[in-house]
């Protein structure tokens, strides 16, 4: 039997004198504590008294007294965000004074900064939406705040007061966005203010609760300088792919979740000129183009009716009539991969594209399947023959074990040999260099030594590369395969 049923048995039934200490009354627990029950089977109950944060109570009060105080002024849109932030505030500190609580000052305004950030903004996020060296925050119902730092996950201090806390918090950002997520919508993509990118998932979807990831991206979009600082890719390898740009020869970027496909994406954008007219297409916006003739597109998810829906493959076809000298689709994941390909073999040369890919021909591979999620009954000899022909070149990229990322391979689509794709090694990443004391790797991308045959387009262009930009033949890399 429960422990709450056999409670309920002793108070219904009238007491006697000998089991006078069966119906005492159970004492409340003190301030500051909750009752906790650790079950023994069902015949035994150990109650527990736990500690509480007495902030954790202090912020909950504060909070609801200020919503009861600010009402509608909290959503008045004549407000600017700094007459709200300086209103809420004011009434937090009033607040929280009325509560005599034993705090400093410096503790008294952390603590009404951290309650203005839960109302107003993103809550215990804030602070590392700020922090400019974290890449990546996760967050798990009930569990801490994670971060990526340098391509660490490292737990933090930091966490949500309750689920419903969180949810709040995911609300707040989808709805800035036009978006809604709830238990017939319980997974969404959307994007914070300054172009942070957000996946939300909430049960049913998700067993122990919502979970929450923000993907962020530099204040200052990466230059191809910054990447050569970084060690992510070699003089000789930029000099190639901005050439190859320039010469309008589209690319693939591929690679695992996390390797800096987009990043990567955005400095090869750069190398396209301000005299052309750009189309990008996203799911959430993430490119930061540099040109000044560009016009930015992002899908649409259904409305409450289940209509209205706009998919990458519609924005697609569409920006086909926008007249766009390149069109730049941020992922390509689905039936949208035939469209893009089309556009490629139909005037749209230097179109620019990304997948998840574990390798170049792994990408080849997926590009085909995608395809087929198009429903059009193609043969595949005629899929391998739009995709030899749209594609240029493929640029893959990795997230190393010591947290770096990396361009690990430039490969050439050279066109059909029988029923196969040909791909021809440019550069391969040099794994045999080992790690230095620290553990980072040393290698880099090193020229194969095959010459590419669209270094002749490139020279026809006016862009003649140094002679041993592509190596010599007899320094070829015997590569182990890629990884």
């Amino acid at each position: 039997m429960r422990l709450g049923d056999r409670l309920k048995q002793v108070q219904d039934r009238e007491p006697s004198e000998g089991d006078a200490a069966a119906v005492t009354p159970v004492p409340a627990p003190p301030a500051g504590t909750v009752q906790a029950v650790n079950r023994n089977g069902d015949d035994g109950a150990e109650v527990r008294e736990l500690p509480v944060n007495p902030l954790v109570g202090l912020r909950l009060r504060a909070q609801e007294a200020l919503f009861s105080r600010l009402g509608s002024r909290l959503h008045d849109s004549s407000l600017s965000a700094e007459q709200l932030q300086r209103q809420v505030h004011d009434e937090l500190l009033q607040i929280v004074d009325a509560e005599n609580a034993p705090l400093s000052p410096s503790e008294r305004e952390t603590l009404v900064s951290t309650m203005a950030h839960d109302i107003l903004g993103y809550g215990p996020l804030q602070a590392y939406l700020e922090d400019d060296a974290v890449t990546e925050i996760m967050v798990s119902s009930g569990g801490p705040v994670y971060v990526e730092r340098g391509g660490v996950i490292e737990a933090t201090g930091s966490r949500f007061l309750s689920e419903e806390h969180l949810r709040r918090v995911i609300e707040r950002i989808v709805s800035d966005v036009g978006r809604r997520i709830d238990e017939s919508s319980p997974m969404v993509d959307a994007r914070l203010p300054d172009g942070s990118r957000v996946n939300a998932v909430i049960p049913p979807l998700t067993v122990d609760g919502a979970s929450l990831t923000v993907r962020k991206f530099s204040r200052r979009p990466f230059l191809i300088d910054d990447l050569i600082s970084n060690q992510t890719i070699t003089p000789r390898v930029a000099s190639v792919l901005e050439a190859c740009v320039a010469a309008r020869i589209s690319v693939l970027v591929s690679g695992g979740t996390g390797s800096g496909k987009t990043t990567f994406l955005n400095v090869l954008s750069s190398f396209i000129g301000d005299r052309e007219r750009v189309v990008t297409i996203e799911d959430a916006v993430e490119l930061q183009m540099q040109q000044p003739h560009v016009i930015r597109m992002e899908t649409r998810p259904p409305n409450l009716e289940g209509t209205g829906q706009v998919t990458i493959r519609d924005l697609v076809r569409n920006s086909l009539r926008m007249r766009p000298d390149r069109i730049i689709v941020g992922e390509v994941r689905g039936g949208e991969a035939l469209d893009m390909l089309q556009a490629m073999n139909t005037g749209h040369e230097g179109s620019l594209t990304t997948l998840h890919a574990n390798s170049p021909r792994d990408a080849l591979a997926r590009l085909e399947t995608m395809v087929l999620m198009a429903g059009m009954d193609l043969p595949l000899r005629a899929i391998r023959e739009q995709i030899a022909s749209a594609i240029g070149v493929i640029v893959h990229t990795a997230r190393l074990s010591d947290g770096s990322r990396k361009v690990v391979g430039v490969s050439e689509v050279t066109g059909m040999e029988g029923d196969m794709i040909q791909l021809s090694e440019i550069f391969s990443f040099d794994w045999d260099a080992g790690v230095d004391p620290h553990g980072r790797f040393l290698g880099v991308a090193q020229p194969t030594g095959l010459r590419p045959t669209f270094a002749k387009r490139l020279a026809e262009l006016g862009t003649e590369l140094p002679p041993d930009t592509y190596g010599n033949s007899h320094e070829k890399l015997i590569a182990g395969g890629s990884r």
